[in-house]
């Protein structure tokens, strides 16, 4: 098992099989975006023909949400997973929340949460997408005022409700949306372990190999879970040792389209590092510092057949590699033109 070559085809880096950016995230399940400009990128670049324009379409449609849905980061969904998504995940993420608001020393009754809830979904049906200086110019119409601390545990409690979501695309800011307007209501029913099956599916098919470990840290779920979310697959998923571990991987798993000497330019947040809890397969833990730090910051790095070797500026008028990997010969100016190629088009 060469797991390198099994994770860049099947996480859809190299030879990549969609043409539609809500492709990309519904076959994801779900995708990092921290870093709101180049999460766009880490769309694209996995598109036969990236395009920053069909990513802005997709996105204002509705067709791909953006909201904080795992680990208390923000994600990438698609619009006919997100109620699904959100049973599953958002109770452990509330708590999550409410940990962080006492750690703070912030306290929000039922009341205020309600009541400021309201006047973001008036605001929003107003004005259809909404920043969140539109929040604040409208509370203070209510005479309420809140430091940005308070008011983005508002924010991110009315999204685990499923009361707003990603509204149209900014330049450089997220908006907001009333849910029921941008995708609809949800439905009567969802089966949790329907659920947990389809959301267990997507991890392993687009990051295999991967393993239980990496699979508990991705999700933000519970170890009993994300068991009983493996066991659900059945037959269709199997294990494989490498170097002593123990990888998932499914019976579909890509394996041929893989080709040596290629760059890529990844972005900060990547999925290609945040799927797992350990990276070292990829980066050297000597060179770790060069694509994140301890606090969960990524930086935009380079990939040469997977492997971590550089790091590169996406806000340039050039690449300006910075390699402290390896020797570097070949086609990195054609990854270049291609992300080039992605902001014109």
């Amino acid at each position: 098992m060469n797991p390198i070559a099994l994770r860049l085809l099947n996480l859809q880096l190299v030879a990549p099989q969609f043409k539609e950016p809500e492709e990309v995230v519904r076959y994801m399940g779900a995708m990092q975006a921290q870093e709101y400009r180049m999460m766009r990128w880490a769309v694209a670049m996995r598109t036969s023909r990236p395009s920053a324009k069909k990513f802005k379409e997709a996105y204002d449609s509705g067709r791909i949400i953006r909201l904080h849905l795992m680990r208390g980061t923000w994600q990438l969904v698609a619009a006919e997973d997100y109620w699904a998504w959100l049973t599953l995940c958002a109770p452990k993420a509330i708590a999550v929340t409410k940990g962080w608001m006492s750690s703070n020393k912030i306290t929000i009754t039922d009341e205020e949460l309600m009541r400021v809830r309201d006047i973001f979904v008036r605001t929003a049906s107003d004005w259809g997408s909404v920043t969140k200086q539109d929040f604040v110019e409208a509370l203070a119409y209510h005479d309420i005022t809140m430091d940005d601390h308070r008011l983005s545990y508002h924010i991110r409690m009315a999204e685990l409700s499923g009361t707003i979501c990603s509204g149209d695309l900014h330049p450089s800011k997220a908006t907001y949306a009333l849910t029921a307007d941008k995708i609809g209501t949800p439905p009567e029913k969802i089966d949790r372990d329907e659920a947990l099956m389809r959301f267990t599916r997507t991890y392993f098919q687009s990051r295999q190999p991967a393993t239980l470990e990496d699979f508990v840290w991705w999700s933000g779920l519970s170890v009993s879970d994300c068991k009983r979310g493996i066991m659900l697959l059945g037959d269709s998923i199997h294990t494989e040792k490498w170097q002593g571990l123990e990888f998932y991987l499914t019976d579909n798993c890509r394996t041929r389209g893989f080709r040596k000497g290629n760059y890529l330019l990844i972005p900060p947040y990547d999925e290609y590092l945040i799927s797992y809890k350990s990276r070292d397969i990829v980066l050297s833990p000597e060179h770790r510092h060069r694509a994140h730090n301890n606090s969960g910051i990524f930086q935009p790095i380079i990939a040469k057949d997977g492997i971590i070797c550089g790091n590169w500026s996406p806000f340039k008028g050039d690449c300006l590699p910075d390699f402290f990997f390896g020797e570097h010969t070949g086609n990195l100016q054609e990854e270049w033109t291609r992300y080039q190629m992605f902001l014109l088009h």
